[in-house]
């Protein structure tokens, strides 16, 4: 069994792994898609595009209308490469879908704010480290009344890089002057397991978000977690009374 006992703070993800945002994330990419007259995609296949920021999932929806679908605009050069103009275009477009769709269908995951707020009252300072921009996760973390539990809020465009670089975690262990032992991350993607050793820091995946359809386990985090919830039984300082 992983050993924990030296953990002092805890990073954790945001899409896949506090909350299920694929339904409005899909949302938005629709209407963008539609909006530039490309035919469309399904929640399935948004599903798989997630977890590297908003630029990127916009590139994959760009790359699967070019190449899987019919291009209904004459302007759109028929290739099978994205450029960087038309990324650069379609992205004020995705931003604009995205803050109408924000909180619509969007849910937490079983058992995160119960969770969240045992490990606040057993006395971990918590942090979130996602990709998704910053301008998005503050209100989504405020719209569900969790924002209160975080000392700190990193966005994907909050430093110079993002997971799965490690400077978000190595920033976090700057900041609250923490040893790499002494920080966990917890997350649905590879991209939190190889940010997190990286960093030198102990990761807990979760096997219900978003992972591109591979098993989390294969990443090597330090555990696994099928529920939310278990997170706590691997942390020897909880307090479950509180």
């Amino acid at each position: 069994m992983a050993d924990f006992s030296k953990i002092k703070a805890i990073a954790f993800d945001l899409d896949g792994t506090l909350i299920d945002s694929v339904p409005d994330l899909a949302a938005a990419t629709q209407a963008t898609l539609a909006e530039l007259n490309l035919s469309t995609c399904t929640e399935q296949q948004v599903r798989n595009w997630v977890g590297n920021g908003a630029r990127v999932l916009m590139l994959r929806a760009l790359h699967h209308a070019y190449t899987a679908g019919e291009i209904l605009s004459p302007s759109v050069a028929e290739s099978t490469s994205v450029s960087e103009d038309a990324l650069d275009a379609a992205m004020p477009v995705f931003m604009k879908h995205y803050q109408l769709h924000l909180q619509k269908h969007s849910q937490l995951y079983v058992g995160v704010l119960e969770t969240l707020n045992t490990l606040k009252v057993s006395g971990y300072p918590l942090a979130i480290v996602t990709n998704k921009p910053y301008r998005f996760t503050v209100p989504l973390l405020t719209a569900f009344e969790i924002d209160k539990l975080f000392s700190l809020v990193l966005g994907g465009d909050s430093l110079d890089k993002m997971k799965p670089d490690p400077l978000p975690l190595t920033h976090i262990l700057n900041e609250w002057q923490l040893e790499p032992e002494q920080l966990l991350m917890v997350g649905d993607s590879k991209n939190d397991i190889f940010a997190a050793k990286a960093a030198g820091v102990s990761s807990i995946g979760l096997t219900y978000g978003y992972n591109y359809g591979e098993d989390i386990g294969l990443s090597g985090p330090t555990a696994v977690c099928e529920q939310f919830n278990q997170i706590l039984a691997l942390l020897p300082s909880v307090n479950t009374n509180g």
